[in-house]
């Protein structure tokens, strides 16, 4: 596959990814110097290691400590899925409300590596074997550490996540 073909199917995954830790204005310059690492350094890429997915994930994750480390910024954990409905979206938007104090508190308790799998799987939607890859840690590894991070999540947060979405049924940390 040609690198342009690459640039076209993931660049709104990893804009997104960059946009959800860094600011909107800061993640197309991101963007830019993944492609720019990933651009020179495409030669080092072994399918036999991972996924092109993986692979550039792991590039915008180090393009984006970088950022951190040069501009020593925090990031901001929050995000609320917008239900179609008015009233459900205000409602699910008072809960989500509700919910992020405690939800921040839990993933800031967590082992960095746990947290950025749990992130990396919730958000990004990669597998547990793709958020591996993006840590350097084997594919069994990332699974065992998700499921701790999932219990870690439910036992911090307990009954509050009854209430994150009636309508789906679904608890957070719950395996999908």
């Amino acid at each position: 596959m040609d690198f342009e073909r690459l640039v076209e199917l993931h660049s709104a995954d990893l804009h997104a990814y960059l946009s959800r830790r860094s600011t909107s204005e800061v993640a197309d310059d991101l963007l830019a110097d993944v492609w720019l690492a990933a651009f020179s350094g495409r030669s080092s890429f072994d399918p036999e290691l991972g996924s092109v997915r993986g692979w550039l994930f792991g590039i915008a994750r180090h393009v984006l400590h970088s950022y951190y480390r040069r501009h020593r910024l925090r990031t901001v954990l929050t995000r609320a899925d917008r239900p179609t409905d008015e009233t459900a979206a205000v409602d699910a938007r008072l809960d989500a409300a509700a919910l992020v104090p405690a939800l921040r508190e839990a993933l800031r308790s967590l082992p960095a590596v746990e947290r950025e799998l749990l992130l990396l799987v919730a958000w990004e939607q990669l597998t547990p074997s793709e958020a591996g890859q993006v840590l350097g840690i084997p594919a069994g590894t990332a699974r065992s550490r998700l499921h701790r991070a999932r219990q870690r999540m439910d036992e911090r947060l307990g009954d509050s996540t009854q209430v994150v979405d009636e309508n789906t049924n679904h608890k957070l940390g719950a395996d999908s």
